[in-house]
């Protein structure tokens, strides 16, 4: 039965949590830097408080009960909640000051972090950025989890519990051998694509999604068009295999300065009629009570894009 009286501790809200998350005592109790005995201690305070079990406990796995799993997101809440307390407490502005982490994919962060760092520096000096960079679904099951505030990923995010805030569009351009025929247009249609051989990143990558869905809105078969026996996990590694001529790919046009300004390479750009693009935004939990402070940090980070963008196209007129 549970004690009408009793309030749980940010504590014992975090123990739980965090057993929920991690599945295992020994590795929640590393994670909080508490003893197991401790650990296992505030969940049962927890649990005796409530008058409800919350973990099932056995020699080979945790599992959430039922009425566990219903609580959990409230919990979750509750932290997010007191976190953000906190972080208003911490500056004069009240807003973007402590630690905030920030999960990227791959085809964004090399090419923004270096105008989004100094930013963050100059206009929020009390904020401590934390920086996670992998794919798309593993930063949403981050974000689930609580593992990370906030995220940068292709949009729509198609994903239940977060918002979506999109922050800006990116254009693609082609990098190709430059001696290809296509090479240094300004004017490639869709059905271009039919005349490469596309060079793609693995899978999981949005990146390489988008490109596969620019091909069959061109009614083009990706396995056609695809160098589909040749993959690799990063756009340093695609751009090296172009350099080598095994064929060709699209990058952001962010990525252009640093990855595309290799000796026998060329950069080739869509006709402005075309639409070759990519939405950027951010997602947070749609239990954050920091969506106003996620908003104003969305629009430094489209800043920090700007910034990036002018850089490459002042080099491309020169």
């Amino acid at each position: 039965m549970s004690n009408k009286e009793y309030r749980p501790t940010l504590a014992q809200l975090r123990t739980f949590v965090t057993i929920a998350e991690k599945k295992h005592f020994g590795t929640a109790a590393e994670k909080l830097g508490i003893s197991q005995p401790s650990l296992s201690q505030a969940l049962v305070a927890l649990e005796h408080g409530l008058g409800i079990q919350l973990i099932e406990r056995s020699t080979r796995k945790v599992i959430i009960t039922s009425a566990g799993a219903e609580l959990l997101p409230y919990a979750k809440a509750t932290l997010e909640a007191a976190k953000a307390f906190l972080a208003h407490s911490r500056g004069a502005t009240g807003t973007l000051t402590g630690p905030l982490t920030l999960g990227i994919i791959p085809t964004a962060a090399p090419y923004l972090l270096n105008a989004l760092l100094p930013l963050i520096t100059e206009r929020y000096p009390d904020m401590e950025p934390r920086i996670v960079e992998e794919q798309t679904d593993d930063l949403l099951h981050k974000l689930r989890d609580g593992q990370i505030d906030l995220a940068l990923i292709a949009m729509p995010s198609e994903a239940s519990g977060v918002v979506d805030l999109p922050l800006y569009t990116e254009n693609f351009a082609v990098v190709l051998p430059e001696d290809h025929e296509l090479a240094n247009r300004d004017d490639l249609k869709l059905a271009d694509l039919e005349n490469l051989d596309l060079l793609l990143l693995d899978d999981g990558h949005c990146l390489r999604d988008q490109v596969l869905d620019l091909c069959r809105r061109a009614d083009l078969n990706p396995s056609q068009t695809s160098n589909s026996l040749t993959r690799a996990t990063s756009l340093t590694t695609i751009i090296q295999l172009v350099v080598g001529g095994l064929g060709s790919t699209l990058v952001p046009e962010t990525a252009l300065i640093p990855e595309a300004s290799r000796c026998g390479l060329a950069v080739s750009h869509f006709d402005s009629g075309v639409t070759a693009q990519r939405e950027m935004g951010l997602v947070y939990r749609s239990s954050s009570s920091r969506a106003a402070e996620f908003a104003e940090f969305g629009e430094l980070i489209t800043e920090a894009f700007q910034r990036s963008l002018e850089n490459v196209r002042k080099k491309r007129t020169n």
